[in-house]
């Protein structure tokens, strides 16, 4: 029997203001339905024999069967080879929007006969490529100069530069890179050191990334909290079930 639009709507106003651990019950609450449903299908169907396909079993736990029928690929995916495929534009190949430096090479010599007698440049073929340079992490120090004031006698300072934070040891990008390969790409702390010295013969403490990843985790406090406001407010959001853990807690 089909519900009145009034009762859908009412029940749809009432499950968007459902918080995130009620949403969990709820989905797991009607899994676990869906698993008895099928359950008593495939008994009064005869077929009573549960894999990973058809509930909530690990695949490691189907038995080795041979399919009634042989699953057949399209012609058209046994072929497709790995890589971009046909008709697929390239991105690459276009360069990358900006240029930080040009090597120029110049023939000196003619490799078919020895001459050195060559004439002016015909044509240039030109190659971008993104390379990684021998020093990526660079350690400046920056003076900040104080000066008294001829007309009234202050004494003033200037002012650090841009992404320079007073009384931290790494830069502002430095310290946002550090973060996104910790958490999203997971690294640990340990192998972040590592890459520090790998890539800037710096040595930084773990205690120094610790207290990095809980200032920025700090610093994007305010909005991870808008985003928990405005979430139960839409008519549909989409669910990760990955978790991802924050060194930081």
């Amino acid at each position: 029997m089909k519900k009145p639009a009034a009762t859908r709507q009412k029940e749809k106003t009432q499950i968007e203001q459902l918080s995130q651990a009620e949403l969990v019950e709820l989905v797991l609450g009607l899994q676990k339905i869906i698993e008895e449903l099928q359950e008593k299908l495939a008994i009064a169907t005869g077929k009573n024999q549960t894999t990973s396909q058809t509930s909530s079993k690990p695949p490691s736990t189907d038995l080795l069967q041979k399919p009634e029928k042989p699953t057949v690929k399209p012609e058209a995916d046994q072929k497709k080879k790995p890589g971009g495929q046909p008709g697929h534009q390239g991105k690459t190949r276009k360069g990358f929007g900006r240029v930080d430096r040009t090597e120029i090479s110049s023939p000196s010599i003619c490799q078919n006969c020895g001459s050195q007698e060559l004439s002016e440049v015909i044509n240039i073929h030109r190659q971008q490529v993104a390379s990684l340079v021998a020093k990526p992490i660079e350690v400046v120090e920056y003076q900040t100069q104080s000066c008294k004031c001829l007309e009234c006698g202050a004494v003033v300072r200037g002012e650090p530069p841009l992404g320079i934070v007073p009384g931290q040891d790494l830069s502002v990008n430095l310290q946002a890179l550090l973060v996104w390969l910790g958490n999203y790409g997971h690294l640990s702390y340990e192998k972040l050191t590592e890459l520090l010295w790998e890539l800037g013969r710096i040595e930084v403490g773990v205690g120094t990334l610790q207290k990095t990843n809980q200032r920025v985790a700090t610093a994007v406090k305010p909005a991870i909290n808008a985003l928990w406001e405005w979430a139960p407010l839409q008519s549909n959001v989409h669910v990760d079930e990955t978790l991802r853990v924050c060194h930081g807690g």
